[in-house]
Order: structure tokens, then sequence, then C-alpha cells
């Protein structure tokens, strides 16, 4: 994302999610308990305005996704979304259904890691969040359920028919999305859907402490990481090995792979800049 601004200010006033910035670590909490999480029009709208602004700021260096209360999140609002998109004619559906995308877009082309914590229900559109996630951590109580098929819709929704299969092959996606059954943590954690599974409760631990580690490293290097590992999902060998030698050029002409030689040579630990 470009961190450029616009005439636009940027505001700290999210009215669907909560935001905490804190030494480099953004935490998102999605805060609607009482509805596990449910998504609205505005919390994806919010979402998706967010990252975009966390982004150009470029103080961020990790990002924790978490929800309130007994789950993650449920997916989106079913007064307030399904209801709601029944009234609508093509058009209309069709900017929401890009502007859902353009959330997922933005976890993935996002310049920091995102690392999703994660307890009780992650369904619908509350499990393609956690996927496009790069680090899925969760404890006993999670479960993930690619629902839009039981309501009669795509199992590709969001980009899921896409990086599900990229995270734990097509056999398991196939499954996950056409059924639309419910994954436990365990199951979860055997096909290669989370990066951790923690004991009961330390989920959200976990995260800030992953958080931590990620925001004290060397950014850039993290952030071209990421980058690569998106835009090589499709790209023959030659093209993937051409733009990895690009990268490293820029990085190794970097500030960082610089302070890895000095500190490595005065037997110190690196103190990263980020550049």
């Amino acid at each position: 994302m470009s961190p450029f601004p616009s005439s636009a200010s940027p505001t700290e006033n999210w009215r669907h999610l909560r935001l905490t910035v804190a030494d480099g670590v953004a935490t998102v909490t999605l805060a609607r308990p009482e509805k596990l999480n449910a998504l609205t029009f505005g919390a994806y709208a919010d979402l998706r305005d967010l990252l975009a602004e966390l982004s150009r700021e470029r103080s961020v260096r990790a990002l924790v996704l978490a929800g309130e209360g007994r789950g993650f999140c449920s997916g989106g609002d079913v007064d307030d979304i399904i209801g709601a998109t029944l009234s609508m004619n093509t058009a209309e559906l069709l900017d929401f259904n890009r502007m859902t995308g353009q959330v997922v877009r933005a976890i993935r082309e996002c310049p920091f890691p995102v690392i999703a914590a994660l307890h009780g229900v992650a369904a619908g559109a509350g499990a393609v969040l956690a996927l496009a996630a790069d680090f899925r951590i969760a404890d006993p109580s999670a479960r993930f359920a690619f629902l839009f098929t039981k309501v009669g819709l795509s199992g590709g929704d969001m980009g899921a028919a896409y990086l599900l299969p990229r995270v734990v092959g097509l056999g398991h996606a196939t499954r996950l999305l056409m059924l639309g059954d419910p994954v436990r943590a365990t199951e979860a954690e055997r096909i290669g859907l989370l990066s951790e599974l923690t004991d009961e409760g330390r989920a959200d631990e976990r995260a800030a402490e992953l958080a931590r580690r990620l925001a004290d490293g060397p950014a850039l290097a993290y952030a071209q990481t990421k980058a690569l590992l998106t835009a090589e999902l499709d790209m023959p060998l030659a093209a993937a090995v051409e733009m990895d030698a690009a990268t490293q050029a820029l990085l190794m002409n970097g500030e960082d792979y610089a302070e890895f030689h000095a500190a490595f040579s005065e037997k110190r630990a690196p103190k990263w800049q980020g550049r």
C-alpha cells in the first residue's frame, strides 16, 4: 500500500471496532460481544479503511486481530447484512461483495504481519478474516466454519477459494468450503490451518508475544517477505526467483543489513530500524 496520504485526516474514532497502538503493535478488537462480534456494513468498511490508514502511517510493525467476549467472529450479522442484502439490486450487491474482498486484500497487502488471536467461533466471514492473517494462534475452544454454502451461497467468498487451498491443500479446502462443517482447533492444527495451538485462554497472550517479537524485528525484511509470499503464489519459478533477487539486492543496500554485520562483529544484538 502507498504511504502517501490524501487530504483526509487520520482518525482514531472507529465506531465499529476498538483500536489500541503501543510501541509499534496495533491491536484491533471486534467489539460486539453480545452478537459474537458479527460484522456489519460499517465494520467491514472500518476494517478496510483502518488497515489502509495504518499502512500509510508506517508506525505499526505488527497487528493483532482479536474478538471480544465468547468468540472471535460469527461472520456477517444475519439481520444487519443478510436481511438487508435481500432488498439490494445486483449493482448494490456487487459493491458490497467487493468491499468484503477489499478487507481481505488489505490484510494480505498491508506492510506488517497480521496475527489472528482466536478463541470460540470463527465462522463465515470471521473464518476468512482469520484465514487472511499471516499467523493464526488459537486456544482449544476455537472452531472454524466456512458457512457460505449453508446459506445458499458459494463457498468461494472473500477470496476463500483462493487462500484456503494454499494453506491446507485442495482436498481439505474442498471439504471445508463445500460442506461448511465446523473444524475444531485440534483438527485445524493437524491440517495446517493454525500457526499455533495454545493452552486454554492463552491465545491473546501468545498473539501479543508474537506481535512484540515481530515489532522488535527487522520490519522491512518482514514486509518484503510478506509481499513475496503473496505475489509469488501465482508466479512461475523463473519470475519468482527474479523477484527474490531484486528484493534481496534492495535489502542488501539497506540499513538493517549493515546493522546486522556491525552487531555480529561487535558481538551484540542488532538494533533494527526497519530501513
